[in-house]
């Protein structure tokens, strides 16, 4: 092999490396797949993701643990970010509303947190019914809901009237914008910080694929797509 090829792939090879360790650290693409976040975000908003700002961590195989490589801080009240779903490999975005000690509630829609009511004008409700409260055992709620129980016995309940709970250490509570269209810690439990990705830059591309994708394969379907949303493209999360 010629040195000129050498040189190639190795130079190649040190462009490659660069990129993979880039976004192994910090950044990150990711497509909205479904309308949880509607309006503040839509489906087929593609946002670049900035994996810095929480830290960077390398999992312990086998163990769940992690190992703390960058540090970086907590995520605030109020912020977007973007997470693994604990219970699949799956990648999701919501808003942070709560932080680990805060105390969480929803009475009729509206958000409580530490029992003051809080203003959301990101917020959008697309379903005029109100499911009512049902009363439930203060301490076997709580437990329900740090386990990801309490939806299967409350149902639809919890969407409209929730808690109160505690969030636990180490724990955020996280909602998407569009109430009555997202699974969230309402229904799943309280997420912890060691699934935390990133959060997100800004929207770099847009499109209307014209429904909720379920996989890639729903996304990459470009003659399916209903437009190209470039007014979108550039806002700021």
């Amino acid at each position: 092999m010629g040195e000129w090829i050498k040189r190639e792939i190795y130079q190649w090879g040190m462009v490659i490396l660069v990129v993979i360790v880039l976004r192994a650290i910090f950044v990150e693409a990711y497509v909205i797949p479904t309308g949880s976040m509607e309006k503040t975000l839509l489906i087929g908003d593609a946002l670049l993701v900035n994996r810095f700002i929480y830290g960077i961590k390398l999992p312990v195989p086998f163990s769940g643990d992690q190992i703390p490589i960058i540090p970086g801080r907590e995520p605030r009240r109020g912020e977007i970010v973007v997470f693994q779903y604990p219970y699949e490999n799956r990648n999701f975005v919501k808003r942070c509303v709560a932080r680990a000690g805060d105390t969480v509630a929803v009475i009729d829609k509206v958000l409580y947190i530490n029992g003051q009511r809080i203003n959301e004008p990101y917020v959008w409700y697309k379903d005029s019914r109100v499911y009512r409260s049902i009363k439930y055992d203060p301490v076997l709620y709580q437990q329900k809901w740090e386990n990801a129980e309490l939806a299967e016995i409350l149902g639809l309940h919890v969407r409209d009237n929730f808690g109160p709970v505690v969030v636990p250490d180490d724990h955020i509570f996280v909602m998407g914008d569009s109430r009555d269209n997202s699974a969230d810690s309402r229904f799943w439990g309280p997420l912890h910080v060691k699934y935390l990705k990133g959060q997100p830059l800004f929207i770099y591309f847009s499109f209307d694929p014209g429904r909720e994708a379920q996989n890639l394969w729903d996304i990459l379907r470009v003659w399916e797509w209903k437009a190209v949303r470039l007014s979108r493209i550039g806002r700021v999360t």
